[in-house]
């Protein structure tokens, strides 16, 4: 162990040399001095003491003014800000922004250049590392049926849009959306027309419920439903379908007609206790969207003996007021007010 006596012969010799610069010639003691006192203007307290907290020393270190350091100022590498206002594109539309850029020589669309002006031309705030974040369902794939048609976005066709994918379906009065269920759940807003919606629950309770223009529906993964166009509009009804998962496709979603061409005769003839005469027209692949007869009032669908579902799966949207505000108005629906939608909202 270190004796006590060295570590004080050791502090002594410190001190003196913290304090040789006073032994200097005067001339040298000032010079000394002046950059001492340029150099370190304050001090730091040192003191060590004994584990019986006996101080025995106590001295001053200097400490480096970094206002006297030859640091540099802050100097721009990189041009200022554009203080362009960046206004749309207005007749001239050519990939140019200023000084930058060149009219186009080959062919373009006009009419899609006209819907993304600053894709065009962006704007100097530009970066350029933001994925597309919009797509046309008029690009999408229309799958044709007889009663009406679908079209889908998903990460096919819109990368960016992992959380999320959508739908826009078409249904002739009497057309059936017929009978299916997902892993995801669906919320959807109606576009034109009325829609018939009906479901059931994992418990057998049922849901029939006619909802037209601005209204929603939503249901929870794995929950079937089917959907049918009314005729209060003579053109049946239109309508828009969001997934919570952008892997979703509505070409393969699980369908009861397809369900049941692959299940055997003998098997479906003790589940439902009917004669194998009785299924002979279940088609051999699904239907997807179907012509029908139109459909009743809400109140004349099958009542299920284990009654009916405690929330609904409709909601009104169309009904409730907006929010009047300086710019505009607004409309919120999410699950403090539509309860059963628990995964999507909307404004």
């Amino acid at each position: 162990m270190i004796k006590l006596t060295f570590c004080f012969s050791a502090l002594l010799l410190l001190r003196f040399t913290v304090a040789a610069p006073a032994a200097s010639s005067a001339a040298s003691s000032a010079m000394d001095t002046s950059a001492v006192s340029t150099v370190v203007p304050s001090s730091l307290p040192v003191v060590s003491s004994m584990p019986d907290s006996a101080t025995f020393f106590s001295t001053s270190i200097p400490v480096p003014d970094p206002s006297a350091t030859s640091i540099p100022l802050p100097t721009a590498t990189v041009p200022a800000i554009s203080l362009d206002p960046n206004e749309p594109l207005d007749g001239n539309l050519e990939p140019m922004r200023g000084s930058l850029g060149a009219p186009l020589l080959g062919p373009t669309d006009t009419e899609i250049v006209e819907q993304n002006p600053d894709a065009l031309a962006p704007p100097t705030t530009d970066h350029g590392s933001i994925g597309n974040a919009k797509w046309p369902f008029s690009l999408s794939h229309q799958r044709l049926q007889t009663g009406g048609w679908a079209r889908n976005q998903n990460v096919g066709q819109m990368p960016l849009a992992t959380e999320m994918a959508g739908v826009n379906m078409r249904l002739e009065p009497g057309a059936i959306r017929e009978l299916h269920w997902h892993k995801t759940s669906e919320w959807a807003y109606i576009l034109k027309g009325k829609t018939q919606v009906t479901s059931v629950d994992t418990l057998g309770r049922n849901f029939i419920s006619t909802i037209g223009p601005g209204d929603l529906w939503f249901f929870p993964p794995g929950i079937p439903h089917s959907l049918q166009g009314t005729d209060d509009d003579p053109e049946g009804t239109e309508f828009l379908l969001v997934f919570d998962d952008g892997e979703f496709s509505e070409d393969s979603t699980f369908l009861v007609t397809d369900w049941l061409s692959h299940v055997p005769v003998e098997v479906l003839e003790k589940n439902l206790k009917v004669n194998a005469s009785a299924l002979a027209g279940i088609p051999s692949e699904e239907l997807y969207i179907f012509p029908a007869a139109l459909p009743g009032p809400d109140s004349s669908g099958v009542t299920s003996p284990q009654g009916t579902v405690p929330q609904p799966f409709t909601f009104a949207f169309s009904q409730v007021n907006a929010t009047q505000l300086s710019g505009g108005s607004v409309k919120v629906v999410d699950s403090s007010t539509f309860p059963v939608s628990t995964t999507t909202s909307a404004a």
